[in-house]
């Protein structure tokens, strides 16, 4: 049976995006990016909400001569690829469907079959509101944005097991949890 894991590049104070909607500051370097590979790679399927699906979808034609980002550029179009929305005509990738509304029933029946990934905060949130998240990995960028859009949805309560830490030469530590049920 495989998971349901949410990773995210967040800010010390929890922000993925600040107020402008800026996240420069959470570009990682080729460390932190090769550890974000690991743990999206085991992932058959990448679950996405819109607006992660529209920063993320470049990846489906990046050529970049970077091992980190071939790396990557690969596990991104090798992986089956799931966006809800409810605006979105068409998708732009391969291997993509549209899901007008977060099931977690299809979820659990997914996670029946293998390793997920989901992305985004918002949908993250949805997953951690029903249930089906088993691990959470936070990569904290050493910076105070001071508000924004946040890494975890207000009113979320989960128990966690923390089942490791990394620190990074740039400040960056990655936390991975495992959600207790």
């Amino acid at each position: 049976m495989g998971g349901l894991i949410y990773a995210a590049i967040a800010s010390l104070d929890g922000y993925v995006a600040d107020e402008q909607g800026r996240w420069d500051w959470s570009v990682p370097t080729e460390e932190v990016h090769a550890a974000v590979n690991d743990v999206m790679r085991p992932a058959g399927t990448h679950l996405y909400g819109r607006r992660m699906y529209d920063v993320l979808v470049a990846w489906e034609t990046i050529d970049d001569p970077a091992p980190v980002m071939r790396d990557y550029a690969q596990i991104w179009r090798s992986a089956d690829k799931i966006v809800y929305s409810r605006t979105l005509d068409e998708v732009s990738s391969a291997r993509t469907r549209i899901e007008r509304e977060f099931d977690a029933d299809a979820v659990r029946a997914m996670k029946a079959k293998g390793e997920l990934v989901i992305g985004g905060p918002e949908l993250a949130g949805q997953a951690m509101q029903a249930g089906v998240l088993d691990e959470l990995h936070l990569f904290l960028s050493p910076v105070v944005v001071g508000g924004g859009n946040p890494a975890l949805p207000a009113g979320a309560r989960l128990d966690l097991e923390l089942l490791g830490e990394r620190r990074f030469g740039n400040g960056v530590v990655h936390l991975r949890y495992r959600v207790l049920t």
